[in-house]
């Protein structure tokens, strides 16, 4: 599954749709993911999956340039050879063609700033993956930060496996 960017908003689904930068996607997490999320954030009423194409790579500027490194990650975790195989075609399915560059974590970083300016603390995290859900487990330790932090480090305020609440 490669890098999945999850968002636990209180928003619905549509309303987290139009607040997201031309090119990337929200759809709603599965429900192992979803249930944990929300007992974690009591406030959330929706948990989805941003994406870019296939993955988060992109939204978190962890695309890397050839398969090779994410066939270490997956070995790291074990992943079968059928799990690699769905997870590097799910990350190769391209996104929307746009008519202009964009540097995707800031976009991120700039749908961040406005979702907490517009809804609220949020919950995000990202993590690295070869299935969808079946090996979720919550981490020890999360994080709070600014709206303002987020926008001023774009590249370095999402740590993965590290769930981040950020606040207006």
């Amino acid at each position: 599954m490669c890098y999945r960017l999850l968002l636990a908003s209180p928003l619905t689904l549509s309303e987290i749709r139009s607040m997201l930068p031309e090119g990337a996607a929200a759809d709603l997490a599965p429900p192992e993911q979803r249930d944990t999320l929300l007992a974690r954030h009591p406030p959330a009423q929706t948990v989805v999956v941003l994406t870019r194409g296939g993955c988060a790579c992109d939204l978190v500027g962890q695309r890397p340039e050839d398969d090779g490194v994410l066939r270490s990650k997956y070995r790291s975790l074990e992943a079968t050879r059928a799990d690699m195989i769905e997870a590097l075609e799910q990350h190769r399915r391209p996104g929307s063609r746009l008519r202009y560059p964009v540097d995707w974590p800031s976009a991120i970083a700039g749908f961040v700033a406005e979702h907490a300016r517009n809804a609220g603390e949020a919950l995000y995290y990202l993590r690295f993956s070869a299935r969808p859900g079946s090996d979720f487990r919550w981490p020890k330790e999360q994080t709070t930060i600014t709206a303002s932090a987020v926008r001023a480090a774009p590249r370095s305020w999402l740590l993965e496996e590290h769930p981040t609440f950020v606040v207006p």
